[in-house]
Protein backbone atom coordinates (compact mmCIF):
# COMPACT_ATOMS: atom_id res chain seq x y z
CA UNK A 1 0.00 0.00 0.00
CA UNK A 2 1.17 3.24 -0.72
CA UNK A 3 2.67 5.40 2.10
CA UNK A 4 0.45 8.53 3.03
CA UNK A 5 1.51 12.11 1.81
CA UNK A 6 0.85 13.06 5.73
CA UNK A 7 3.22 10.20 6.79
CA UNK A 8 6.08 11.23 4.22
CA UNK A 9 5.52 14.93 5.26
CA UNK A 10 6.23 13.83 8.92
CA UNK A 11 9.19 11.94 8.05
CA UNK A 12 10.47 14.36 5.94
CA UNK A 13 9.79 17.09 8.17
CA UNK A 14 11.52 15.02 10.42
CA UNK A 15 14.61 14.40 8.78
CA UNK A 16 15.23 17.81 7.85
CA UNK A 17 15.07 18.99 11.09
CA UNK A 18 16.95 16.90 12.61
CA UNK A 19 19.22 17.93 10.50
CA UNK A 20 19.35 21.44 10.95
CA UNK A 21 19.37 20.57 14.97
CA UNK A 22 22.81 18.80 14.52
CA UNK A 23 24.06 21.51 12.22
CA UNK A 24 23.47 24.15 14.77
CA UNK A 25 25.00 21.04 17.30
CA UNK A 26 28.14 21.63 14.92
CA UNK A 27 28.34 25.44 14.67
CA UNK A 28 28.34 25.75 18.32
CA UNK A 29 30.71 28.46 18.30
CA UNK A 30 29.19 30.82 15.40
CA UNK A 31 27.87 34.06 15.84
CA UNK A 32 23.63 34.18 16.20
CA UNK A 33 23.99 38.35 15.46
CA UNK A 34 22.01 40.17 13.25
CA UNK A 35 25.30 42.13 11.69
CA UNK A 36 24.44 42.47 8.10
CA UNK A 37 28.06 44.58 8.00
CA UNK A 38 29.71 43.15 10.64
CA UNK A 39 32.67 41.36 11.53
CA UNK A 40 32.89 39.69 8.13
CA UNK A 41 31.48 38.31 4.99
CA UNK A 42 27.74 37.70 5.01
CA UNK A 43 26.78 35.33 6.53
CA UNK A 44 28.25 35.27 9.96
CA UNK A 45 25.26 33.47 11.63
CA UNK A 46 22.59 31.63 11.56
CA UNK A 47 19.78 32.15 8.77
CA UNK A 48 16.24 31.99 10.08
CA UNK A 49 13.48 31.07 7.36
CA UNK A 50 10.00 31.19 9.50
CA UNK A 51 6.69 29.82 8.01
CA UNK A 52 3.48 31.43 7.85
CA UNK A 53 1.45 28.64 7.31
CA UNK A 54 1.72 24.98 9.98
CA UNK A 55 4.01 22.00 9.78
CA UNK A 56 3.71 19.37 6.85
CA UNK A 57 1.84 21.58 4.49
CA UNK A 58 3.44 22.56 0.74
CA UNK A 59 4.66 26.23 2.03
CA UNK A 60 6.57 24.50 4.88
CA UNK A 61 8.22 21.50 2.99
CA UNK A 62 9.07 23.57 0.24
CA UNK A 63 10.66 26.06 3.00
CA UNK A 64 12.61 23.44 4.70
CA UNK A 65 14.30 22.25 1.46
CA UNK A 66 15.23 25.28 0.48
CA UNK A 67 16.51 25.99 3.85
CA UNK A 68 18.92 22.77 3.97
CA UNK A 69 20.04 23.66 0.65
CA UNK A 70 21.06 27.13 1.01
CA UNK A 71 22.34 26.62 4.42
CA UNK A 72 24.46 24.32 3.09
CA UNK A 73 25.64 26.44 0.32
CA UNK A 74 26.22 29.81 2.51
CA UNK A 75 28.01 27.26 5.26
CA UNK A 76 25.53 28.20 8.56
CA UNK A 77 22.46 26.71 10.28
CA UNK A 78 19.37 27.43 8.98
CA UNK A 79 16.74 26.61 11.38
CA UNK A 80 13.04 26.95 9.93
CA UNK A 81 10.22 28.48 12.20
CA UNK A 82 6.16 27.67 11.71
CA UNK A 83 4.50 30.79 12.67
CA UNK A 84 1.04 30.00 11.06
CA UNK A 85 -1.84 32.28 10.86
CA UNK A 86 -4.31 34.52 8.42
CA UNK A 87 -2.40 33.03 5.66
CA UNK A 88 0.66 33.63 5.97
CA UNK A 89 -0.11 37.45 7.32
CA UNK A 90 1.28 37.20 11.08
CA UNK A 91 4.43 35.58 9.63
CA UNK A 92 5.01 38.37 6.53
CA UNK A 93 4.12 41.32 9.35
CA UNK A 94 6.80 40.02 11.65
CA UNK A 95 8.82 39.77 8.99
CA UNK A 96 8.53 43.50 7.34
CA UNK A 97 9.12 44.61 10.95
CA UNK A 98 13.08 43.05 11.16
CA UNK A 99 16.26 43.86 10.39
CA UNK A 100 16.99 44.19 6.68
CA UNK A 101 20.18 42.65 7.18
CA UNK A 102 19.31 38.68 5.98
CA UNK A 103 19.15 37.05 8.90
CA UNK A 104 15.43 36.82 8.87
CA UNK A 105 13.92 35.36 5.28
CA UNK A 106 10.75 33.52 4.06
CA UNK A 107 9.40 31.92 1.70
CA UNK A 108 5.87 33.52 0.56
CA UNK A 109 2.89 32.62 -1.16
CA UNK A 110 1.28 34.61 -3.65
CA UNK A 111 -2.34 34.56 -2.69
CA UNK A 112 -1.50 36.48 0.76
CA UNK A 113 -0.17 39.34 -1.83
CA UNK A 114 -3.31 38.47 -4.77
CA UNK A 115 -6.04 37.48 -2.92
CA UNK A 116 -5.97 38.07 0.97
CA UNK A 117 -6.27 41.69 0.20
CA UNK A 118 -9.22 41.16 -1.92
CA UNK A 119 -10.83 39.44 2.15
CA UNK A 120 -9.81 42.74 4.16
CA UNK A 121 -9.36 46.24 4.16
CA UNK A 122 -6.51 48.24 2.64
CA UNK A 123 -4.90 49.33 5.89
CA UNK A 124 -4.99 45.42 6.49
CA UNK A 125 -4.01 44.23 3.48
CA UNK A 126 -0.04 42.79 3.08
CA UNK A 127 1.66 44.44 0.27
CA UNK A 128 4.40 42.95 -1.90
CA UNK A 129 6.28 46.95 -1.68
CA UNK A 130 6.88 45.80 2.26
CA UNK A 131 9.27 43.43 1.40
CA UNK A 132 12.32 42.42 -0.89
CA UNK A 133 11.53 39.76 -3.33
CA UNK A 134 15.06 37.75 -4.01
CA UNK A 135 14.11 34.94 -6.47
CA UNK A 136 10.58 33.26 -7.35
CA UNK A 137 10.73 29.73 -6.51
CA UNK A 138 7.97 26.93 -8.05
CA UNK A 139 4.48 26.76 -8.23
CA UNK A 140 1.85 24.53 -7.07
CA UNK A 141 -1.68 23.45 -8.62
CA UNK A 142 -4.67 23.13 -6.98
CA UNK A 143 -7.25 20.18 -6.88
CA UNK A 144 -10.47 19.81 -5.95
CA UNK A 145 -11.10 16.15 -4.15
CA UNK A 146 -13.54 14.62 -2.11
CA UNK A 147 -13.80 11.55 0.12
CA UNK A 148 -13.81 7.94 -2.01
CA UNK A 149 -16.41 7.34 0.11
CA UNK A 150 -19.02 10.62 -1.55
CA UNK A 151 -19.87 8.56 -4.05
CA UNK A 152 -18.70 12.25 -6.33
CA UNK A 153 -16.55 11.71 -9.48
CA UNK A 154 -17.18 15.55 -11.03
CA UNK A 155 -18.40 18.41 -10.10
CA UNK A 156 -21.74 17.81 -12.14
CA UNK A 157 -21.59 14.73 -9.70
CA UNK A 158 -22.12 17.63 -6.34
CA UNK A 159 -25.04 19.96 -7.98
CA UNK A 160 -27.41 16.75 -8.51
CA UNK A 161 -27.03 16.07 -4.86
CA UNK A 162 -29.31 18.78 -4.19
CA UNK A 163 -27.32 19.68 -0.98
CA UNK A 164 -25.14 22.53 0.44
CA UNK A 165 -21.84 21.34 0.36
CA UNK A 166 -18.87 21.84 2.67
CA UNK A 167 -15.82 22.55 1.03
CA UNK A 168 -12.47 22.89 3.10
CA UNK A 169 -9.87 25.24 2.03
CA UNK A 170 -6.78 26.36 3.18
CA UNK A 171 -7.59 29.22 4.80
CA UNK A 172 -9.68 32.71 4.22
CA UNK A 173 -8.04 34.53 1.31
CA UNK A 174 -6.38 31.61 0.14
CA UNK A 175 -6.13 30.19 -4.05
CA UNK A 176 -8.06 27.11 -2.48
CA UNK A 177 -10.93 29.22 -1.30
CA UNK A 178 -11.24 31.21 -4.87
CA UNK A 179 -10.68 28.18 -6.70
CA UNK A 180 -13.86 26.32 -5.16
CA UNK A 181 -15.59 29.92 -4.93
CA UNK A 182 -15.92 30.71 -8.03
CA UNK A 183 -16.59 26.80 -9.06
CA UNK A 184 -19.53 26.35 -7.05
CA UNK A 185 -21.08 29.93 -8.22
CA UNK A 186 -20.35 28.59 -11.72
CA UNK A 187 -21.87 25.80 -11.50
CA UNK A 188 -24.87 27.27 -9.45
CA UNK A 189 -23.76 24.62 -6.16
CA UNK A 190 -25.10 26.08 -3.27
CA UNK A 191 -22.13 25.62 -0.90
CA UNK A 192 -20.52 26.66 2.64
CA UNK A 193 -16.70 27.76 2.76
CA UNK A 194 -14.87 25.60 5.73
CA UNK A 195 -11.47 27.57 6.41
CA UNK A 196 -8.56 25.89 7.93
CA UNK A 197 -4.76 27.07 8.38
CA UNK A 198 -2.94 25.35 5.90
CA UNK A 199 -3.04 22.11 4.15
CA UNK A 200 -2.40 19.59 6.42
CA UNK A 201 -5.78 19.90 8.88
CA UNK A 202 -7.74 20.40 5.60
CA UNK A 203 -6.53 17.36 4.51
CA UNK A 204 -7.06 15.79 7.81
CA UNK A 205 -10.60 16.59 7.74
CA UNK A 206 -11.50 15.61 4.43
CA UNK A 207 -10.29 11.97 5.45
CA UNK A 208 -12.03 12.02 8.09
CA UNK A 209 -15.05 12.77 6.26
CA UNK A 210 -15.81 16.30 8.18
CA UNK A 211 -16.17 18.07 4.84
CA UNK A 212 -17.52 17.17 1.62
CA UNK A 213 -14.94 18.30 -0.66
CA UNK A 214 -11.53 20.11 -0.33
CA UNK A 215 -9.75 22.16 -2.55
CA UNK A 216 -5.78 21.81 -1.90
CA UNK A 217 -2.30 21.86 -3.72
CA UNK A 218 -1.96 19.34 -5.41
CA UNK A 219 1.09 17.88 -3.29
CA UNK A 220 -0.48 17.76 -0.39
CA UNK A 221 -3.04 15.36 -1.94
CA UNK A 222 -1.73 13.25 -4.61
CA UNK A 223 -0.59 10.00 -2.51
CA UNK A 224 -3.99 10.19 -0.71
CA UNK A 225 -5.31 10.10 -4.79
CA UNK A 226 -3.05 7.33 -6.05
CA UNK A 227 -4.35 5.10 -2.92
CA UNK A 228 -7.50 5.34 -3.40
CA UNK A 229 -8.89 7.35 -0.44
CA UNK A 230 -9.55 10.53 -2.08
CA UNK A 231 -11.10 10.82 -5.77
CA UNK A 232 -9.81 14.27 -7.25
CA UNK A 233 -12.79 16.60 -9.53
CA UNK A 234 -11.14 18.88 -10.94
CA UNK A 235 -7.79 20.79 -11.24
CA UNK A 236 -7.84 25.05 -11.61
CA UNK A 237 -4.55 25.21 -14.36
CA UNK A 238 -4.99 26.01 -18.03
CA UNK A 239 -3.71 22.43 -19.10
CA UNK A 240 -3.98 19.04 -17.34
CA UNK A 241 -0.98 18.71 -14.63
CA UNK A 242 1.15 16.33 -15.54
CA UNK A 243 1.29 14.70 -12.16
CA UNK A 244 -2.40 13.98 -12.53
CA UNK A 245 -3.12 13.45 -16.68
CA UNK A 246 -6.14 11.73 -16.30
CA UNK A 247 -8.32 14.50 -14.33
CA UNK A 248 -10.16 17.22 -15.83
CA UNK A 249 -9.74 20.67 -15.80
CA UNK A 250 -12.68 23.23 -14.29
CA UNK A 251 -12.63 23.76 -17.62
CA UNK A 252 -12.61 21.32 -19.74
CA UNK A 253 -16.10 20.59 -17.60
CA UNK A 254 -17.10 24.24 -18.59
CA UNK A 255 -16.58 26.06 -15.30
CA UNK A 256 -14.13 28.94 -16.59
CA UNK A 257 -11.71 28.88 -13.54
CA UNK A 258 -7.80 29.05 -13.54
CA UNK A 259 -5.77 29.93 -10.16
CA UNK A 260 -2.65 29.14 -9.58
CA UNK A 261 -0.51 29.22 -6.07
CA UNK A 262 3.10 30.12 -6.57
CA UNK A 263 5.73 31.30 -3.80
CA UNK A 264 9.16 33.31 -4.33
CA UNK A 265 11.99 33.67 -1.34
CA UNK A 266 11.58 37.13 0.29
CA UNK A 267 13.45 39.29 2.68
CA UNK A 268 12.50 42.93 4.84
CA UNK A 269 12.52 46.09 2.35
CA UNK A 270 16.24 47.56 2.14
CA UNK A 271 18.09 44.44 2.32
CA UNK A 272 21.77 45.20 0.75
CA UNK A 273 22.36 44.06 -2.57
CA UNK A 274 25.51 42.26 -1.64
CA UNK A 275 23.32 40.30 0.87
CA UNK A 276 20.34 39.47 -2.01
CA UNK A 277 22.81 38.58 -4.10
CA UNK A 278 24.20 36.09 -1.91
CA UNK A 279 21.01 34.78 -0.93
CA UNK A 280 20.13 34.28 -4.69
CA UNK A 281 23.09 32.41 -5.35
CA UNK A 282 22.74 30.20 -2.69
CA UNK A 283 19.04 29.96 -4.16
CA UNK A 284 20.08 29.15 -7.50
CA UNK A 285 22.60 26.72 -6.52
CA UNK A 286 20.12 25.05 -4.25
CA UNK A 287 17.89 24.85 -7.11
CA UNK A 288 20.39 23.06 -9.54
CA UNK A 289 20.98 19.88 -6.83
CA UNK A 290 19.92 16.70 -7.74
CA UNK A 291 18.09 16.27 -4.34
CA UNK A 292 16.13 19.73 -4.69
CA UNK A 293 15.09 18.65 -8.10
CA UNK A 294 13.73 15.38 -6.92
CA UNK A 295 12.26 17.34 -3.85
CA UNK A 296 10.44 19.19 -6.32
CA UNK A 297 9.29 16.18 -8.57
CA UNK A 298 8.32 13.93 -5.66
CA UNK A 299 6.01 17.12 -4.38
CA UNK A 300 4.36 17.34 -7.89
CA UNK A 301 5.82 21.33 -7.86
CA UNK A 302 6.79 23.23 -11.12
CA UNK A 303 9.58 25.04 -10.83
CA UNK A 304 9.05 29.10 -10.99
CA UNK A 305 12.91 29.82 -10.22
CA UNK A 306 12.40 33.20 -12.50
CA UNK A 307 13.61 36.83 -11.63
CA UNK A 308 12.11 39.33 -8.91
CA UNK A 309 10.69 41.35 -12.07
CA UNK A 310 9.01 38.32 -13.14
CA UNK A 311 7.57 37.92 -9.87
CA UNK A 312 5.72 41.44 -9.34
CA UNK A 313 4.66 41.12 -12.91
CA UNK A 314 2.79 37.86 -12.36
CA UNK A 315 1.42 39.25 -8.92
CA UNK A 316 0.09 42.61 -10.67
CA UNK A 317 -1.53 40.62 -13.14
CA UNK A 318 -2.88 38.30 -10.89
CA UNK A 319 -4.46 40.50 -8.92
CA UNK A 320 -6.35 42.32 -11.34
CA UNK A 321 -8.11 39.03 -12.65
CA UNK A 322 -9.12 37.98 -9.53
CA UNK A 323 -10.56 41.49 -7.81
CA UNK A 324 -12.10 41.45 -11.99
CA UNK A 325 -13.94 37.95 -11.43
CA UNK A 326 -15.34 38.43 -7.55
CA UNK A 327 -16.87 41.44 -8.93
CA UNK A 328 -18.21 39.77 -12.23
CA UNK A 329 -20.16 36.73 -9.64
CA UNK A 330 -20.72 38.77 -7.20
CA UNK A 331 -18.65 36.92 -4.91
CA UNK A 332 -17.53 38.21 -1.44
CA UNK A 333 -14.55 35.96 0.02
CA UNK A 334 -14.33 37.45 3.99
CA UNK A 335 -14.53 34.76 6.66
Amino acid sequence: MPTSRTTRRRLLTGVIGGAAALALTACGGVKTTSSGGGDGKYPTGNIEFSVGASAGGSTDLITRALAQGMGKELGVSAPVLNKPGANGALNAKELQSAKADGYKIAVQNASLFTITPLTVSPAEATKIDSFDVITGVSRDDYVMATNSQSGYKSIEDMKKAGKTIRYGTTGVGTGAQLASALTFKTAGVEATAVPFDGGAPALTALLGNQVDVSTMQIGEAIENIKAGKLVPLAVFSDQRIPYLPDVKTAKEQGFDVLVTQYRFLTAPKGTPEDVKARLLEAAKKTFATPEYKKFNEDNSLTPMEVSPQEVLSSLQKDTATYKEQLSKYGISLAG
